[in-house]
């Protein structure tokens, strides 16, 4: 084990990675460029499922989330519809108060209304609904969430409170750095993997038969992301609401952090993207905002690299295989 470590002036990158024997080093080095230009810090870790081969930028320091965190929310949902415990067509009413500013569109609607559990995560997914992110909260519990994150071994993950409501509770003392969420590259990439690679059962136990039905259900929702600037960005030729998408991705955004964590369906194999990019100089709410166009530019590279011919825009499936998805996207009943 090789330990690498690069300090640079300018927009300062500290850039500290453990250099396994899966690493890529003429892409690591690549990366690294790309973030050094970055007009503040940069997180980050990759992996090709199939070969092995990662890359990591920081890959283990602990991160604002901003709405990456809904990942665990949704995993944890996944968990209990799978223990039967939640359904997909559960009633989930918003009542008067409990819209909150921010991204979504629950806030715009009259209340009270009645949505299903699916639809509330859908929207939690999708546009990255705050109101719709403090409902699964309220359906699930913070403590629920938590205590599933220590089920999948994750040290540095942990979702604080509510989206712009006061704590219920003693907060940590690190929650004002992280506000809604913390997590690290890697451990995140994680969540994703094992949604990706529909692994619902703990280690040792067996797979359920319903299990490729819930995993099929969290995909159709990543795959159809409204939020498309980062790591699609370079990546699509397809569009997305017609043809379906062979990216699945989560993003999360605050003035000076832009996010986005992703399951790529490769030509060449699947690809786990996990990148942050935080205390960033650009807090512009455009396209071109330099925390999106950065985590495009690094997604582009490392797919280039491990899947030379692209993605395969049609396939994304449960288990990672890479077989024909009915329905395509949001669209395709048009």
């Amino acid at each position: 084990m090789v330990t690498l470590g690069l300090v640079f002036a300018g927009p300062c990158l500290v850039a500290q990675q453990a250099m396994g024997a899966g690493t890529d080093e003429v892409l690591q080095a690549q990366l690294t460029q790309i973030a050094a230009q970055h007009h503040g810090k940069v997180a980050m870790f990759a992996e090709q499922l199939n070969t092995g081969k990662t890359v990591g930028l920081d890959p283990d320091k602990p991160v604002q989330t901003a709405s990456v965190i809904k990942l665990t929310i949704l995993f944890e949902a996944m968990e209990q519809v799978r223990a039967g415990k939640a359904h997909w067509d559960e009633p989930i009413v918003l009542k008067p108060g409990d819209a909150v500013s921010g991204s979504g569109v629950l806030m715009f609607m009259d209340a009270p209304m009645t949505l299903t559990l699916k639809d509330a995560l859908t929207l939690m997914v999708i546009l990255s609904d705050n109101t719709a992110t403090n409902l699964m909260i309220d359906r699930f519990g913070v403590d629920a969430v938590n205590q599933r994150i220590a089920w999948m071994g994750l040290k540095d993950t942990h979702l604080y409170k509510k989206i712009m409501k006061p704590a219920t509770e003693p907060m940590p003392a690190d929650q004002p750095k992280f506000g809604l969420g913390k997590t690290t590259p890697r451990e995140m990439a994680k969540v994703m993997e094992r949604i990706g690679r529909c692994e619902l059962a703990a280690p040792g136990e067996p797979a359920l038969p319903g299990d490729a039905a819930i995993c099929s259900v969290a995909l159709h929702m990543l795959r159809n992301q409204f939020y498309r600037d980062t790591i699609p960005r370079y990546l699509e030729t397809l569009d997305s609401t017609e043809e379906g998408s062979g990216i699945a991705s989560k993003t999360g955004s605050l003035n000076a952090v832009r996010n986005d964590v992703a399951i790529v369906a490769g030509k060449s194999g699947p690809m786990i993207l996990s990148i942050f990019t935080y205390d960033n100089q650009d807090h512009s709410w455009t396209v071109d905002n330099e925390g999106e166009v950065t985590i495009a530019r690094l997604a582009k590279a490392i797919v280039e690299r491990w899947s030379p011919a692209g993605i395969d825009g049609k396939t994304l499936v449960p288990g990672l295989g890479l077989a024909p998805v009915a329905g395509g996207g949001i669209g395709a009943s048009k």
